[in-house]
């Protein structure tokens, strides 16, 4: 058989035999999908049934024993009936004589909800054979004393309507049966007239809950009735499978099997010519003959494997220039690339950016950034593909690559300021560094420093230069294991020298960057952070405090008759009242809290986390720290006695934004001046501000001071209308002390204070000597790494 036979034969088998299988899988598949989800939908509907007529019985057992427990039982039974929570209720006595009957109730037989078996007195016996005309459940009814007095019975229409909700519940058609019955006698239902009959005689057929089919392709269960169940029911849902489904698949299958013999006989002809001619072609190129050709006669894969045939004899020689100049094409490309990285100041991304570069340009497996810090050790900032090469079973690249400067190839490249390249040798000692078969690694230093450094290592300086090296180098660049087993030549070298470059602009911007930034933000003098600041700081705890449901209480402190300090000492006093203030201040505050110089002597300080009784507590504490011990200033005989005056305002009590929090405070700093100076005062809390209770556990001891613990609820004495009560001896406002704190403790040393419940830090808690917590002091904000 010819090629054109064997491509022909072969595609019929290949294409008719998985649409006959496909057909009569489809087929089995139908039928067997169409009944698993008809039954499946007919369990939940009987399911549903059941539910529903249970919770019905509920209702109603719950009005029968609402009514027997009710004075006067029939009054109760009409308030009820009227509210349309039943039907109709029926009282009876103990000889089973009706006392009393609802208006307009319906006529018997009522199915009692405790089922078929059970019969039940006032007619609501269930061994009648007529229709069910109501579900009833009945308690008995007792006097005081617990003597039977009779039976109380709640009954809800089983009608139309009814019918018609459990079908709309169900999702399914719902037909009633005469209950107790011989032959099946519909009472209500939502079939339709043309099927009745058909699901009728399928239920009569089937044994128990058994899920029949009909000859109109609908499915059929019949339920009920049973103890869970009183009534008869049968529930039916159409077959979903597609009419004439079996004669589609037929003609579907006749309809493939003539496609596919003309589109074989076709293919066949159209592939093997391409094929003959491409044969040909090869026969005379492995003769030598390079310049043969193969005609392209379509554009599908044929046409492409002889336009492709072509065009390898015809640029086989011009690839190597093409590569060639492609190299260095690329090599200007990063150049460029990193000209516009070193802009950004995205330390980490720059610093991958730049390893991915140099590891495609230089054909590395793997490679590594690694900056010095402090202690002398090289520490990785980015690794790629450094997983499974380290002495360590499991190590990670980004947290073990750590390498004192001197030790190692990347320590000896910092330390000199020299670049390397080579093989490993597989008997040397592990020095912390990856394990590899060739490397180059490659110093930079900031601008300006490189240069001198390589200068004196070229000098031949020996301790001097490494001195240089190891001064001005800020990290090195090392890769690893060169694709095809090569050492690393001077391309690669030169290469890498142009990204370490890169890398030492993008580090050297990043830190002028930070320094900048840190500048702009904190009070020269004080080493605090400015007013600037302040307006970022106070917006972003409000939010947090406000998104965490959390207190946030604000200082406004200002030293007392400082102009008199300035006018008497000079400015140079002032200066050195201010600055030994400023650090009094960071002393007493925790590493959480953010203190403020917001201009002249006016400071401002953000407690999160901290209540109004919290923050009391903290004014207590720097109005001693700058009361009790004088101020030293040289140049003058005597130090410098000064106090300070703090104005307590707390979020959300005194304002819902941060401006309004921080002009609360400010009022109270006004109070407190006007009390006499050295002192604090809280702000009254403003009654136009939507307050709620946040729940903390209350301590069962109120502190000695009198004074509410936060948390600890407060019968605050107020008028109707009219402001919160203060107290007069510290000028707290009960409804603020009254209000739960959220302080969290930042280190090993914050405790909860003993008189209010709030957590404060101690006044050495965040502090290295008498420094204060590093949120204070002149340090940039937080951020990411490298910014």
């Amino acid at each position: 058989m010819t090629l054109r036979g064997r491509l022909t034969a072969a595609f019929l088998v290949v294409v008719l035999g998985p649409v006959l299988l496909g057909a009569l899988f489809v087929a089995s598949t139908v039928a067997a999908v169409d009944r698993s989800r008809s039954t499946e939908r007919l369990a939940v509907a009987a399911s549903t049934v059941r539910t529903s007529v249970d919770a019905l019985c509920q209702q109603l057992r719950a009005i029968a024993d609402a009514v027997a427990l009710a004075a006067d039982p029939a009054v109760a039974a009409a308030q009820l009936v009227g509210r349309g929570l039943a039907a109709a209720v029926l009282i009876t006595d103990v000889a089973g004589q009706v006392t009393y009957v609802s208006p307009g109730a319906p006529s018997t037989p009522w199915q009692d909800c405790a089922g078929p078996t059970e019969g039940s007195n006032g007619g609501t016996s269930t061994g009648s054979t007529g229709p069910v005309r109501a579900l009833a459940a009945q308690v008995a009814l007792h006097d005081p004393a617990g003597t039977r007095l009779g039976t109380v019975t709640a009954a809800q229409l089983v009608d139309p309507a009814f019918v018609a909700r459990l079908a709309a519940v169900t999702g399914v058609a719902v037909t009633l049966l005469d209950s107790g019955a011989s032959a099946a006698r519909v009472t209500h239902t939502t079939e339709s007239r043309d099927v009745r009959d058909a699901v009728l005689a399928a239920a009569v057929a089937g044994s128990g809950e058994q899920v029949t089919e009909t000859d109109e392709g609908r499915y059929v269960r019949r339920l009920g009735p049973s103890d869970a169940q009183p009534l008869a029911l049968v529930l039916s849902v159409p077959s979903e499978r597609p009419p004439g489904l079996h004669a589609t698949l037929v003609g579907v299958v006749v309809l493939a099997g003539l496609l596919a013999v003309l589109t074989a006989w076709r293919l066949a002809r159209v592939t093997t010519r391409p094929l003959v001619e491409l044969a040909g072609a090869v026969d005379r190129v492995a003769q030598g003959d390079l310049t043969a050709r193969v005609p392209v006669r379509s554009r599908d894969e044929l046409g492409r494997l002889a336009a492709a045939f072509n065009r390898m004899t015809r640029e086989t020689g011009s690839y190597v220039t093409a590569l060639t100049s492609n190299r260095d094409q690329l090599r200007g490309h990063l150049a460029v690339l990193g000209d516009t990285l070193a802009s950004t100041h995205d330390l980490q991304r720059i610093l991958r950016v730049i390893l991915r570069s140099a590891i495609g340009a230089t054909g590395a497996r793997a490679g590594a950034v690694l900056l010095v810090e402090t202690g002398g050790v090289l520490v990785a900032q980015c690794t790629e593909g450094l997983d499974g090469r380290w002495p360590e079973e499991g190590a990670d690249g980004s947290q073990t690559l750590r390498v004192p400067v001197g030790v190692g190839v990347v320590g000896a490249v910092a330390a000199t300021g020299e670049p390397q390249r080579g093989r490993a040798e597989p008997t040397e000692a592990p020095t912390g560094e990856p394990r590899c078969r060739t490397y180059v690694a490659v110093p930079f230093a900031a601008p300006g420093g490189a240069a001198t450094a390589l200068g004196a290592t070229g000098a031949g300086g020996t301790g001097s230069a490494d001195e240089a090296g190891a001064a001005a180098a800020l990290g090195v660049l090392a890769l690893y294991d060169r694709l095809g087993a090569d050492e690393f030549d001077d391309d690669d070298l030169a290469t890498l020298r142009t990204f370490a470059g890169h890398a030492a602009v993008a580090v050297d911007n990043v830190r002028v960057h930070e320094e900048a930034q840190r500048l702009s933000l904190t009070d020269p003098l004080t080493g605090l952070w400015n007013y600037r600041y302040l307006r970022e700081s106070i917006r972003r705890e409000v939010e947090r405090a406000s998104r965490f449901g959390r207190m946030l209480s604000v200082l406004a402190l200002d030293l007392d008759r400082f102009k008199d300090v300035n006018d008497t000492y000079g400015h140079a006093a002032g200066d050195t009242v201010l600055a030994e203030f400023a650090r009094r201040v960071r002393g007493e505050i925790r590493e959480v809290d953010l203190a403020f110089r917001q201009g002249g002597e006016e400071f401002v300080l953000l407690l999160p986390e901290t209540d109004a009784r919290g923050a009391a507590i903290v004014a207590e504490r720097l109005g001693a720290a700058v009361r009790d011990t004088a101020i030293a200033v040289e140049a003058y005989a005597g130090p410098v006695l000064v106090t300070v005056s703090v104005g307590i305002a707390v979020f959300p009590d005194h304002g819902s934004t941060g401006r309004e929090v921080l002009e609360a405070a400010d009022d109270a700093l006004y109070a407190a001046k006007a009390a006499g100076r050295d002192t604090y005062r809280v702000a009254e809390v403003r009654s136009d501000l939507p307050t709620r209770e946040i729940p903390v556990l209350a301590c069962a001891v109120s502190p000695p001071d009198g004074l509410p613990r936060a948390g600890q609820p407060v019968q605050a004495a107020r008028e109707p209308g009219g402001p919160a009560r203060s107290d007069p001896a510290v000028g707290v406002p009960e409804s603020s002390l009254a209000r739960p704190a959220h302080a969290r403790p930042d280190s090993a040393d914050d405790t909860p204070d003993s008189a209010t419940g709030a957590v404060r830090a101690g006044p050495d808690a965040a502090r290295p000597g008498s420094g204060g917590g590093a949120s204070s002091g002149p340090h940039p904000p937080r951020q990411s790494r490298g910014r």
